[in-house]
C-alpha cells in the first residue's frame, strides 16, 4: 500500500512538473507612447534609445526591443517603444537595476542635460500588458515583414473585456493564423490608459497584403460562425488603430 502511494505521488509530481515545464511562461509588455514636441530635434530622443536605453535593457536580459514611428504622420508626431519582459519580476527588477547601470548613466548624459526648450517630447504614456494564454510569448517577425498594425480594443466593462480575451484565446487567434494576420503579440492591459482593454500587434509586408488578409479574415467561415455568438456580443466598444514602421535600430 505504501509503495502504491509513493508510486502515485511521484507520478503525480512528474505530471505536475512536466505540465509546468511544458506551458510557456507568459510575457509582460511595456508600451511607451512618446508625443514629440514640434520643432525639437527628434534625434535627441532617438540617440537616447539607440545608445543608452536599448543597450542597457539588452545587458539586463531584455531582448527584441521595438521602436516604431507612425506611418500616418500624426501631428504632433509620436514614437512607440515596445519592451518585452519574460516576467513581471523582470519588469520590476529592471526598473531598479537600470538606475544603477554605469554604462546607461554615461550614455544618457547628453539626453539628461537637455534644457526644457530642447526637450524632444512633451510627455510619454506607458501601459503594462500581460500576454494572452493563446500567445504567451512574442513572435519576432521575419526581416521582410516590416509593416506593423497595432490595435487596441476598448470594452465597456471588465466582463466584456474578459469575454473578448476568451474569444481570442479559444477561437480568434487560430483564425488569424488561418488568414495570415501575422501576430507579434496579444496582451491584456493591466495598467495604463483606455481600460478595460486589450492591445495586439500584427505584421505584414505592406499595406496591400494587410488589406487582402483582413478581407480574407472577414470572409472566413470560422469567423462568421463565432462572431454572432451571444457569449461574444458587445465585447468591443471602440478600436484604436495605428500603422507603424520600425526605426533603423529597432530590434523588431
Amino acid at each position: 500500500m505504501k509503495q502504491t502511494f509513493l508510486t502515485f505521488f511521484f507520478v503525480f509530481l512528474s505530471i505536475s512538473v512536466f505540465g509546468q515545464m511544458a506551458a510557456p511562461r507568459k510575457e509582460f509588455y511595456e508600451i511607451r507612447e512618446y508625443e514629440l514636441r514640434f520643432g525639437s530635434p527628434v534625434s535627441n530622443l532617438e540617440n537616447y534609445f539607440k545608445n543608452a536605453l536599448i543597450p542597457a535593457l539588452n545587458r539586463l536580459g531584455v531582448k527584441n526591443v521595438g521602436v516604431f514611428k507612425e506611418i500616418g504622420k500624426s501631428e504632433p508626431a509620436k514614437i512607440y517603444v515596445l519592451i518585452p519582459y519574460s516576467s513581471i519580476e523582470q519588469y520590476a527588477n529592471i526598473s531598479v537595476q537600470i538606475k544603477s547601470d554605469d554604462k546607461f548613466k554615461e550614455a544618457s548624459q547628453e539626453y539628461n542635460s537637455l534644457l526644457p526648450d530642447k526637450a524632444p517630447y512633451f510627455r510619454y504614456t506607458t501601459s503594462l500588458l500581460m500576454a494572452f494564454d493563446g500567445l504567451p510569448q512574442m513572435i519576432k517577425p521575419n526581416v521582410e515583414q516590416r509593416f506593423f498594425e497595432m490595435r487596441t480594443y476598448e470594452s465597456f466593462s471588465e466582463d466584456a473585456a474578459r469575454r473578448k480575451i476568451k474569444m481570442f484565446n479559444e477561437e480568434e487567434i487560430k483564425i488569424f493564423y488561418q488568414t495570415k494576420l501575422n501576430p507579434v503579440f496579444f496582451g491584456e492591459v493591466i495598467a495604463g490608459e483606455h481600460q478595460p482593454c486589450l492591445t495586439y500587434m500584427l505584421t505584414f509586408k505592406n499595406m496591400e497584403e494587410r488589406d487582402a488578409n483582413w478581407k480574407a479574415f472577414s470572409a472566413d467561415a470560422d469567423w462568421k460562425r463565432i462572431s454572432p455568438l451571444p457569449e461574444y456580443a458587445n465585447t468591443v466598444s471602440r478600436i484604436i488603430r495605428v500603422f507603424l514602421e520600425p526605426t533603423t535600430y529597432s530590434q523588431i
